[in-house]
């Protein structure tokens, strides 16, 4: 038997999660930006590797994970990031330097924790170097 259940969609037709998702990597765009960054990429895929926002500290290439949360969710935003997900986050990061011959540029993977308030707006904090290289 199949079950089959009602998904309510939000604004841009969009699952709630999804919606939410989407505002959180705008918000993390948003800190970047205001933190001088230049962003080179978002939603940048290869295959089945996805990176959430890639930007430039200088000179140094940043991998920014974003990972968007409720304020009273179950998990922290921290801790989403499985190994699995970093190793996924790694070969991501060796596809977007080969795809853009950028292997000599220094790279870090930062990770975007943002809390999505009961006030509305969404929270932002930067973690830096969360993989190690």
């Amino acid at each position: 038997m199949l079950n089959f259940f009602r998904h309510d969609h939000g604004e841009n037709g969009l699952a709630p999660h999804l919606h939410t998702g989407r505002k959180g990597e705008d918000a993390a765009a948003g800190e970047a930006k205001a933190r001088g960054w230049k962003i080179l990429d978002r939603n940048w895929r290869a295959g089945r590797l996805e990176l959430d926002i890639v930007c430039e500290d200088g000179e140094e290439i940043v991998f920014l994970e974003v990972k968007t949360r409720a304020e009273q969710g179950l998990l922290s935003p921290a801790e989403a990031l499985s190994p699995e997900k970093c190793r996924r986050l790694t070969r991501a990061a060796q596809a977007w330097l080969d795809a853009h011959d950028a292997w000599e540029r220094p790279c870090r993977f930062d990770l975007a924790c943002v809390t999505a308030g009961s006030d509305g707006f969404y929270h932002t904090e930067i973690l830096s170097h969360v993989i190690e290289q």
